[in-house]
């Protein structure tokens, strides 16, 4: 018997599948991806069966079915393709220059004070904010999610946004430079496995910042506790004294940030 050669390139190939399907898990747990790609697998082994016993009508019915297959996926698995590829573009590593050529907006540095400020008031009354800080990724969706307020920041927007009875303060708000441009935004929930302890905020700031740039600011109406979510992770537990430091760190235009995060993803043996 003549065995195939299994060479270097098999195993790569092998191993970027493996790769994709198990990203493709990663972004589809939670959700009800699983039972729709279950239903997809019983039409197709279906259809082979059909096909081996050649009953000609069931078998031009599902070979119909397969053949939309393609376009059937794209639309039922829309919003996890979506944050797949998002995922992608934001690890393109080296590539970093087709955010600059194709997002115009640069990323100008937002009014920080009544930010800080204001959550530090809120954390002390126990006040539940949920605040986006945008850079270069496109959050037109997020934006649109929500109610438009086009208003500069101030100590006080933001403590009236927040406010427990105010119709603005279920959601996030969006500020942009020194605008917040909406409130009461919907963010994506994160699907990564994470502590029981965090809440819905601490959730979707997670959630919103694995597929962007953008820095979160949380306040906890549970503890009052302050933390910044940036690149999928949290950091809890701020005070506020350091919330400047905490946020500015995650600038992306930020030189001392940059530093920062080169020295931090440098190889193990680069810091012996």
């Amino acid at each position: 018997m003549d065995f195939i050669p299994f060479t270097v390139v098999d195993f790569i190939d092998i191993f970027l599948v493996a790769a994709i399907v198990y990203g493709l898990y990663r972004m589809s747990r939670g959700t009800n991806a699983p039972y729709i790609l279950t239903g997809i697998v019983v039409i197709y082994v279906l259809w082979v069966i059909v096909k081996a016993l050649n009953m000609e009508l069931m078998q031009v019915i599902l070979g119909q079915v397969i053949n939309v297959g393609v376009i059937a996926i794209i639309i039922l698995f829309q919003p996890e393709l979506r944050t797949f590829l998002q995922a992608i573009g934001r690890r393109q590593g080296g590539f970093s220059f087709l955010s600059r050529i194709f997002n115009a907006r640069g990323g100008q540095e937002p009014a920080l004070q009544p930010i800080i400020t204001a959550c530090s008031e809120m954390s002390a009354t126990k006040t539940g904010a949920l605040i986006v800080l945008t850079q270069r990724s496109d959050l037109t969706d997020i934006v649109e999610s929500g109610i438009t307020v086009d208003a500069r920041v101030s100590v006080a927007l933001l403590e009236n946004i927040f406010f427990k009875n105010a119709p603005l303060h279920d959601g996030a708000a969006i500020i942009q430079n020194d605008r917040v441009v909406a409130a009461k935004c919907i963010l994506p929930v994160t699907q990564s496995p994470v502590p029981k302890a965090y809440g819905t905020r601490h959730r979707a700031a997670i959630g919103l910042t694995e597929t962007s740039d953008a820095i979160v600011v949380v306040v906890s109406e549970e503890t009052g506790g302050i933390s910044v979510a940036f690149g999928g992770k949290i950091e809890r537990n701020i005070a506020p004294r350091n919330l400047l430091n905490a946020i500015t760190k995650h600038f992306i235009d930020n030189p001392a940030a940059q530093r920062e995060r080169r020295w931090r993803n440098r190889p193990a043996a680069d810091n012996n």
